[in-house]
């Protein structure tokens, strides 16, 4: 690429930074504010949440975290008093939430029974056949990382992602994949916790 060209190029970047800057800062300022007047109560400033009753929303995709939001916020998902937090967010509210809180990493959580971490991994990568439990890497990832539509599982907290399963289990929980039913329901109760065992050490 020529020298003229390149000043060319720099120009283009330079002028686009300068053209989106202004909007992610205010969406920033947007989500702090929010997350100041009510989220960092049960979630924490960066998402590293409270306690184990609520689930860590750092580190997690933002699209997936915009469907939740909605989703309490419209009603097809309940629980843990989040339908009235939401009610009054609108769509650039939610938006600017979910990209606040991808931006964070949670640190993983070092499980003391290295046998139910075992019993976990081999359930995760394996799956259970004779069960009926496929592995569950084939659709949240090797590492846990999940995708934009299935949620990041990794160094999420253990009692929150074992809630959660059984809530599948029950279909308490009824606002996503419906596959997760019939997995759900086939895991004993000491898989559950194997599983979230090992998935709050992933990183």
């Amino acid at each position: 690429m020529s020298a003229s060209l390149r000043a060319v190029a720099r120009g283009l970047i330079a002028a686009a930074v300068v053209a989106v800057t202004p909007a992610a800062a205010q969406d920033l300022e947007r989500a702090k504010k929010i997350v100041s007047g009510r989220c960092f109560l049960c979630h924490g400033t960066e998402g590293e949440s409270s306690t184990e009753l609520y689930p860590r929303l750092a580190g997690q995709h933002p699209s997936y975290l915009e469907k939740q939001l909605k989703d309490f916020r419209d009603g097809r998902r309940k629980g843990g008093g989040m339908e009235k937090m939401a009610t009054d967010l609108n769509d650039g509210d939610i938006a600017a939430l979910a990209r606040y809180f991808g931006q964070f990493k949670a640190p993983p959580f070092a499980a003391e029974d290295r046998v139910l971490v075992s019993v976990g991994r081999s359930l995760y990568e394996l799956g259970s056949p004779n069960s009926r439990i496929p592995a569950c890497t084939s659709c949240h990832a090797s590492n846990g990382a999940g995708t934009d539509k299935l949620p990041r599982l990794a160094a999420q907290l253990p009692d929150y992602l074992a809630r959660q399963l059984k809530y599948f289990s029950a279909r308490v929980r009824t606002n996503d994949n419906a596959v997760m039913h019939d997995i759900a329901v086939q895991l004993t109760d000491l898989q559950i916790r194997a599983l979230a065992a090992y998935l709050g050490g992933l990183e």
